[in-house]
């Protein structure tokens, strides 16, 4: 019986910054198919998608060799988690119903073979950012999101999908920020503090950053930042007593 557990993130599928988008999801597939037949778990640590809105009626165009591949790997028994980030903020029960994925809109604990995994996309972690915290209250704020519902659907994609590209041609133009150290990297900072009050954490496994990063933190803690699937094409594997990094 399949035993291994995969941790994948920020493929920002569909973004208008980038010109891969297809060659992107097919190989994001091609992963998902070499580990089939070995997944118990995959678990998608947020901005899967560059952007995302749900409607009542209406889900973004593209995207359906993804869906399909999600719902086909559900169907087959495999658990796949998805954990929102700061780009697919806005899934609703669209994945759930549709696609039998499990949802996570906050962070979560998750106990594998009697290993204790933190698991979250990271965004808002750690970070002092005042104006970050403000945006990301108003998109999680349920008034706004259902005044951004009321527009035309053809409008509120359109500008969801703009802000979404400015927001990623901003990083590609700047350059992602290299690993800063400890002190400086919130992510890092935020596990040794939640590590003060809780020390059962095996692994924290995050998003958000687009750098790849495997640090100790104890002797039984590791902290991991999975770079992304737009040029690293990173994943972790734990095969129920150790956990790996590789590229695919």
């Amino acid at each position: 019986m399949p035993e291994n557990v995969y941790f994948i993130t920020d493929a920002h599928l569909g973004s208008w910054a980038l010109d891969n988008n297809r060659e992107r999801e097919k190989l994001l597939i091609d992963f998902l198919d070499s580990v089939r037949d070995k997944a118990k778990a995959i678990y998608m640590l947020g901005d899967m998608f560059d952007f995302w809105y749900e409607f009542k009626y209406v889900v973004p165009k593209g995207y359906t060799r993804f869906l399909g591949k999600l719902s086909e790997l559900t169907d087959s028994g495999i658990e796949i988690h998805y954990f929102t980030g700061n780009h697919d903020i806005w899934c609703f029960s669209y994945l759930q119903e549709e696609c039998g994925v499990i949802l996570h809109k906050e962070p979560a604990i998750i106990d594998i073979n009697g290993k204790k995994f933190y698991l979250a996309h990271g965004d808002g972690m750690g970070d002092p950012s005042r104006s970050f915290r403000i945006l990301r209250s108003i998109f999680k704020n349920r008034f706004c999101q259902f005044c951004f519902s009321l527009l035309p659907t053809r409008w509120s994609i359109y500008l969801g999908m703009r802000w979404a590209k400015h927001s990623m041609k901003g990083h590609l133009d700047s350059g992602i920020v290299p690993y800063q150290g400890e002190s400086n990297e919130h992510l890092v900072q935020y596990a040794k503090q939640y590590l003060k009050n809780d020390d059962s954490i095996n692994y924290f496994i995050f998003g958000h950053r687009h750098i790849e990063l495997d640090l100790m933190l104890s002797r039984e803690s590791r902290v991991l930042i999975l770079g992304d699937w737009i040029s690293q094409k990173t994943f972790a594997e734990f095969n129920g007593d150790r956990l790996v990094v590789d590229n695919f």
